[in-house]
C-alpha cells in the first residue's frame, strides 16, 4: 500500500467519538475547614490532648479558687496519693477496654486478691512474700477465666464481668469472714504488704510507694502497648475484631492474655490498696470498679476500643483527684464533688462521640 493511502485512512467511528470527548482531569472538590473541623481532626489524631487540656484547665481554675493552698506540694503529692489505686484499675481496665470490651469486675479482683494475700499471711502463717506471689497467681486467674467466657463461651464481656463481680464479691466476703484485718496486725505479722503505704519526703511532699507503682506500671503498659507486636494486636482486635482475625491474629488467645494481663494489674493493686488503707477490709473500693471506668472514659480512650493512649486514664485519674481536692479545699459538699464527676463523665463520652464522627 502506498504512503499516501495510509495517511488518507477514514476513521474508525470511535476515533470520532474520542476526539469529541471531554479529556479534562478530573478533580475533587476539597471541604474548606472550619476552626471546629481542624480542632475535631486535630483531636483525632491526638486524643491523649482532650484530658490533658482538660487537666490543665482544672489546675488553672481550681488554683484561683482554692487559692495557694492548692498549689502546696503536700496537696498536690496528696493528690497523688489519692488516685493511685484507682489508677492502677484504670490501667487495667484500659486493656479491656481498648479491645472493645469492658471489665466490671477490677474492683471485685482486687479487692478479693488482697483479702488473699491477708488471709493467707495472717491466718495461715504463709510468708508475705509467698502471699503475694500467690495473690498475683490468682489475679490472672481471675482474669483469665473472664477472657474465657468472653472468648470460648462466647459471652458478651458486660455480662461476664457484671457475673464474675458477684462471685469474687461473695467470695472475698466468705474469705474474710466479713471481718477486717486491722493495721496493727499487718505491722506485727506482714509488714510487707503495707510496703506501696510507706513515704518518701521531697520538699514539702510526700510520694508514697504505691504513686510510683501507679507511673510504673503505666510506663510498662505504655511501653507493650505502643513497642510491641501484641500491643498492636490489642489494638487491632479492639478496631475491627473480625479483620484482625483474618490478618492473621489469633484473637481469642489475645483477648484471654488481655484479661489475665488486667486481672495481674488488679493484684498488685490489690498489694498497693493494703498499704493505701493501712488493713485488709473486704467492704474497701465498693466503687473502684465506675471510678476505674471513669478514669479511663475521661482519659479519652473510646468505649468503642482501638483507639486512646494508655496514658490518658493516668491524666483522666488525675483530674478527678484535682477536682475532688479542688471542690473539697472550695468548701463544696461531697456531694456536689460526685454530681460534678458525673457531668466531666458525660461530657468526655459526648466529645469522644463527636471526635469519631470526623471524616476520613
Amino acid at each position: 500500500m502506498s504512503e499516501p493511502a495510509q495517511t488518507s485512512r477514514k476513521k474508525q467511528e470511535y476515533e470520532h467519538t474520542l476526539d469529541s470527548s471531554d479529556s479534562s482531569v478530573a478533580q475533587f472538590d476539597h471541604k474548606h475547614r472550619n476552626l471546629f473541623d481542624t480542632v475535631q481532626h486535630f483531636l483525632h489524631g491526638n486524643p491523649t490532648m482532650v484530658p490533658v487540656i482538660v487537666l490543665v484547665f482544672s489546675i488553672v481554675i481550681f488554683g484561683f479558687v482554692a487559692g495557694p493552698k492548692f498549689f502546696s506540694p503536700f496537696n498536690l503529692s496528696l493528690i497523688l496519693q489519692q488516685v493511685a489505686v484507682i489508677g492502677i484499675l484504670a490501667a487495667a481496665q484500659s486493656l479491656v477496654i481498648l479491645t472493645a470490651g469492658i471489665d466490671l469486675s477490677v474492683g471485685a479482683i482486687m479487692v478479693l486478691m488482697s483479702v488473699i494475700m491477708g488471709q493467707l499471711a495472717i491466718t495461715l502463717g504463709v510468708p508475705a512474700p509467698v502471699a503475694i506471689i500467690i495473690g498475683f497467681i490468682g489475679g490472672i486467674a481471675a482474669g483469665a477465666l473472664n477472657g474465657f467466657l468472653v472468648t470460648r463461651i462466647k459471652l458478651p464481656p458486660f455480662i461476664v464481668t457484671l457475673g464474675t463481680w458477684n462471685i469474687f464479691f461473695a467470695l472475698n466476703l466468705w474469705l474474710s469472714g466479713a471481718q477486717s484485718i486491722r493495721s496493727q496486725t499487718l505491722d506485727e505479722i506482714a509488714p510487707l504488704l503495707k510496703f506501696f503505704g510507706e513515704s518518701i519526703a521531697i520538699g514539702g511532699a510526700r510520694i508514697t510507694y504505691g504513686s510510683i507503682l501507679m507511673l510504673a506500671i503505666f510506663g510498662v503498659l505504655w511501653y507493650i502497648l505502643n513497642h510491641t507486636s501484641w500491643g498492636r494486636h490489642v489494638y487491632a482486635i479492639g478496631d475491627d475484631k473480625e479483620a484482625a482475625e483474618l490478618s492473621g491474629i489469633r484473637t481469642n488467645r489475645t483477648l484471654i492474655m488481655v484479661y489475665g494481663l488486667a486481672g495481674l494489674v488488679c493484684a498488685v493493686g490489690a498489694w498497693a490498696s493494703i498499704g493505701r488503707v493501712g488493713s485488709v477490709s473486704p467492704q474497701s473500693f465498693q466503687e473502684a470498679n465506675l471510678q476505674s471506668i471513669t478514669a479511663v472514659v475521661i482519659g479519652g480512650i473510646s468505649l468503642f476500643g482501638g483507639r486512646g493512649s494508655i496514658i490518658g486514664p493516668l491524666i483522666g485519674a488525675l483530674i478527678v483527684g484535682v477536682f475532688n481536692s479542688g471542690l473539697r479545699l472550695a468548701g463544696v459538699d461531697v456531694l456536689w464533688q460526685v454530681f460534678a464527676i458525673g457531668w466531666l463523665t458525660i461530657i468526655a463520652v459526648a466529645i469522644d462521640q463527636w471526635i469519631r464522627k470526623v471524616s476520613a
